[in-house]
């Protein structure tokens, strides 16, 4: 599982309800690939380096949420301009750790200089 990225039960619901959720596991591998314009063996290939882990139906089916589409977007980006996938793979994982690193260290100078 990369930075960033969380499991969520398919019966979860938020204030806007699962399907607001980016990380609700909304779509087959099908719909994912279709809206993707990818193969599901091109998803299954992410999957098998584990850089996404897709929840599992009841049956073992791959469902895929908005959050991780992105990701895999992301990734298919990066191969179209000549990247390899574990290097792709990395390069996304890094910049999730940096943005979450950012983001803890906005949050804590905030509360030094805003302490309560």
């Amino acid at each position: 599982m990369i930075p960033g990225q969380r499991e969520t039960p398919a019966g979860s619901t938020g204030a806007g309800g699962k399907f607001d959720d980016e990380h609700y596991p909304a779509y087959t591998i099908g719909a994912a690939a279709d809206l993707l314009g990818v193969t599901a063996g091109f998803l299954r290939s992410l999957d098998e380096a584990g850089f996404l882990t897709p929840h599992r139906s009841g049956g073992g089916h791959r469902r895929y949420s908005q959050y991780q589409l992105r990701l895999a977007m992301r990734v298919r980006k990066l191969l179209d301009e000549g990247t390899g996938l574990d290097a792709a793979c990395r390069i996304i994982t890094l910049e999730n750790q940096l943005q979450d690193s950012e983001r803890r260290h906005d949050e804590t100078r905030a509360a030094t200089e805003h302490p309560a």
